[in-house]
């Protein structure tokens, strides 16, 4: 561990250094011809403080009287300019003012040819460099510089690590739930004789996993700095290599690490394999940080799992970290705690900024707990709002049910009760059914404007694979990422994924059973709203249709609601004239259409300098038309003119 910096410390510190190096200096006085004064004696060192600097790298290293001696001649090149001229006198050379391994051979006591090789504390844990030019024993030496500033008391964090290793700055009082993990991986390595687990720390939320960590390592008078997985280098030579600086990071400034892992990682075996290695590697205290347990390497190792924070716990933080100003929030925590599943730290962060406004905290969380789904989504800011959405009332009815199922979810199943009658079945799942452009987005926009939370289009042909597995970890990883700010997931062409089963004639077949299986499990238990769509419900097994809680039908549009649809596709703004929207409601279009219509015969009277008028709408019409394929005659039910 780190050298306290007491006062009283640094002070006896220097002092015995000096001490040190005078001794050192005695010795090369004597094999120089120079003197024959005798070595004086180390000064007296009270055994309630932590050992003298030198002491700590001797007992650390384990150096051998001669290593120490080297390194302190060293490092008194740097700290005494006495050394320089001395060691000239030593090589009969003006020039040389270095340390050789030569001349610490001859001069030193109890030398010993074994501190040279590369295998020895010295060259090993880098605690001084060769520097270049044969032979090897007069090569100069040179005390590593973060060694040299722990030598005087001043311990530093070691700039080849520094772009690695992110220090976490001291925890704030867990949650209670939380605690009992800091003080379970404490207890661990408190009681475990002999070689220390590697403690894997596994949960949803990586900022828990670290408020964890550094409450369990602070207790034992550690710190913690995180090494992100994704940089451990994966041949051999250049492991070894940072495992031997982290090593020796850990012994001078009593720094454990903590391997980060993200999705990533976790679902590449190769790269996984990479960490297991480092961690065989290194050596006394380690944490690794996972969304999932793994066996990592062939060291002894547990793993603890850090679960989300309960409704109760966050509530508790939400109101600790608001203070006094809690009572003034109408409400408000409880709806976030209602919705979003944050870690401490980021709840602390949130209430901390004093600038900001009550009325944005909803809003901030749900900043703070927006997804990272890379390419496996697209997140659309909801526009759509009721007055935007045609269809019938039967149909709005059903959606602004399942807003209010959403809304008021953590009511019925958390103060009421619902949820202690069964453990499955406690997620909003929809599935939205009907043609192409009869609305089924738009009412995924609507749900998540007026529940105001974020709106996720997952691609389905990106999550699947042919590789057995691959598809369920996508699946995964789109799920976990959401949960913490419960988005809604919107899942295109459902029935690539639920047609009706055929008969299971290979390992295939049975797969794709399993991840039709694994979705469904995931949207039940989702605490987000999850809607899936379709363009032919009759195409999706009847038995999956069972285990969805809203199935809402999307008719094609009839002539009046394709009339209104008409008026809302050009807005207020936008220049008109002489539209006739009963004539345009004649044409069988869905919404959809209309849309692509109105826009592109925008675009016409733009470049034609004119307010979109009917024979710009009769231009895009025909270009829909073309597009989808579809007979112009159609166009005849309406006057152009």
């Amino acid at each position: 561990m780190h050298t306290p910096v007491a006062t009283d410390w640094l002070t006896r510190n220097q002092t015995h250094l000096t001490a040190e190096l005078r001794r050192v200096r005695a010795a090369l006085s004597v094999h120089s011809g120079t003197s024959d004064e005798p070595a004086p004696q180390p000064c007296d060192w009270p055994p309630e403080l932590a050992l003298p600097a030198i002491g700590q790298l001797v007992r650390l290293f384990r150096l051998t009287p001669f290593e120490r001696d080297l390194l302190l001649t060293c490092a008194g090149v740097e700290l005494d300019s006495r050394f320089a001229s001395l060691l000239a006198t030593c090589h009969r050379d003006p020039m040389k003012t270095h340390p050789t391994f030569g001349l610490a051979l001859a001069a030193l006591p109890e030398a010993h040819w074994s501190a040279l090789t590369p295998d020895a504390p010295l060259r090993r844990w880098h605690l001084l460099t060769v520097g270049a030019g044969p032979p090897l024993t007069a090569a100069p030496l040179q005390i590593d510089e973060q060694i040299l500033h722990f030598l005087a008391g001043v311990p530093h964090a070691n700039q080849r690590l520094s772009a690695l290793l992110e220090p976490l700055p001291p925890e704030r009082t867990l949650a209670p739930t939380h605690d009992a993990i800091a003080t379970a991986a404490r207890d661990l390595w408190h009681e475990t004789p002999g070689e220390l687990p590697v403690i894997q720390l596994v949960g949803p939320h990586a900022d828990d996993r670290r408020a964890v960590a550094t409450v369990a390592c602070s207790t034992l008078g550690y710190e913690v700095a995180v090494l992100a997985a994704s940089v451990l280098p994966t041949h051999p030579t250049d492991a070894d290599e940072l495992a031997r600086l982290c090593v020796r990071e850990a012994g001078l400034r009593g720094v454990v690490v903590l391997i980060e892992c993200d999705a990533s990682e976790s679902a590449d075996p190769a790269r996984f394999a990479a960490v297991a290695r480092f961690v065989d590697r290194l050596r006394g205290p380690v944490l690794v940080s996972d969304r999932e347990p793994r066996f990592v390497g062939n060291r002894p190792f547990r793993s603890l799992d850090v679960p989300p924070l309960s409704p109760a716990e966050q509530r508790a933080a939400w109101r600790t970290a608001f203070g006094n100003r809690a009572d003034s929030l109408n409400g408000t925590i409880e709806r976030v705690v209602s919705q979003f599943r944050l870690p401490g730290s980021v709840i602390h962060s949130v209430a901390s900024d004093t600038t900001l406004p009550q009325d944005r905290l909803w809003d901030e969380c749900r900043l703070r707990a927006r997804a990272k789904l890379g390419g496996l989504a697209r997140r659309i800011e909801p526009a759509a709002r009721w007055d935007d959405l045609v269809v019938p009332p039967l149909q709005e009815s059903m959606l602004r049910d399942l807003t209010a199922h959403v809304r008021h979810r953590a009511m019925v199943y958390e103060q009421w009760g619902f949820a202690g009658r069964t453990n499955r079945g406690l997620g909003m799942t929809a599935l939205f059914a009907g043609a192409s452009g009869t609305g089924k987005t738009t009412a995924a926009e609507v749900l998540a404007g007026e529940l105001g939370l974020d709106l996720y289009c997952i691609d389905l042909s990106a999550v699947m694979s042919k590789y057995i597995g691959e598809t369920e970890a996508n699946l995964r990883r789109v799920f976990d990422a959401a949960e913490q700010g419960g988005a809604v997931l919107q899942f295109d062409e459902a029935d690539a994924l639920f047609g009706k089963r055929a008969e299971v004639k290979d390992s295939h077949d049975r797969y794709a059973n399993i991840e039709v299986s694994y979705l469904l499990q995931r949207m039940e238990e989702y605490r987000g709203l999850a809607i899936l769509t379709t363009n032919s419900k009759s195409a999706l097994d009847p038995a999956f249709l069972r285990r969805i809680r809203f199935v809402v039908q999307f008719p094609f549009p009839d002539t009046a609601e394709r009339e209104r649809i008409w008026r809302r596709m050009f807005p207020p703004t936008a220049p008109i004239e002489g539209l006739n929207f009963a004539a345009l409601a004649k044409l069988p279009l869905a919404g959809g259409h209309i849309r692509s219509i109105a826009l592109g015969a925008a675009f016409v009277a733009a470049d034609a300098g004119e307010p979109v008028r009917m024979r710009h709408v009769a231009k895009a019409t025909r270009t829909e038309y073309a597009k989808l394929e579809r007979p112009f005659t159609e166009l005849e039910v309406v006057p152009w003119e």
